[in-house]
């Protein structure tokens, strides 16, 4: 079967660039994009029963764009004025750059680490006499606070966001060749948009071990995989196999 039509799930990028465009245009392909799931604001009304004093704190352990955008949400609702003094530990430089669309980046005290909480670990235990607050999805598990507290980190944890699914019923009647995930809540998100999906003949792309999992329990069959040795990036993985399997 020849592949003509792929949907990421993902949101189109705002910059107009990637790698897939780049691919559609290399391979005559259709590349469309669409956010099985996103991220949802949890109310300071349900925030305000968790008894959490945004003030008591005086360090933010960031772990995602998500949770820097809805840690000024909250602050904001919560009329909790941010003082120049906090500390802001990102889990990546990516994560800590973004803090420029809320503080001036170069003032504040700001330390990331390479991907993982342990990265991060040697720069929060230089500050351990700091007050840290960790802001996390609802719904998502949590990988830091065993981490944390093995540390002896004093932190409390913030819920203060839920990744949901997204409303797919327009693609009802779109059929694509190729699905292409990233996380194990998109797989949940089309069988919950569509509990009697049927494979057939569309191929599904996945990225990371946890994703094939939960492809694979789903009694799916998986035709793309990444990354891998050869095949760093989605993009080139859907590549090799297009030219493969003309």
């Amino acid at each position: 079967m020849k592949i003509k039509s792929i949907l990421i799930s993902q949101p189109k990028p705002e910059s107009g660039k990637s790698p897939y465009y780049d691919l559609a245009e290399k391979l005559k392909l259709q590349v469309d994009f669409r956010h099985f799931i996103h991220v949802e604001g949890i109310d300071a009304q349900d925030f305000r029963q968790e008894r959490i004093e945004l003030s008591d704190h005086t360090a933010v352990i960031i772990t995602s764009k998500s949770s820097i955008d809805h840690f000024f949400r909250m602050a904001k609702e919560m009329r909790f004025e941010v003082p120049d003094s906090m500390k802001y530990f990102c889990i990546n430089e990516s994560v800590a750059r973004y803090l420029q669309k809320y503080i001036v980046y170069r003032k504040r005290k700001i330390f990331f680490g390479q991907k993982t909480i342990e990265d991060l670990m040697p720069s929060i235990l230089k500050n351990k006499d700091e007050k840290f607050l960790l802001p996390i999805s609802a719904t998502g598990k949590d990988h830091y606070s065993p981490v944390l507290e093995a540390n002896k980190i004093n932190f409390t944890v913030a819920k203060i966001f839920k990744t949901v699914v997204s409303d797919l019923s327009d693609l009802a009647d779109v059929n694509y060749d190729m699905l292409v995930f990233f996380s194990p809540s998109g797989i949940d998100s089309l069988l919950e948009n569509f509990p009697d999906f049927k494979q057939n003949n569309t191929k599904i792309a996945v990225w990371g071990t946890k994703t094939a999992e939960r492809v694979e329990n789903a009694g799916l069959e998986i035709n793309v995989q990444a990354p891998m040795p050869n095949l760093p990036s989605m993009a080139m993985a859907i590549e090799n196999y297009i030219k493969e399997t003309k």
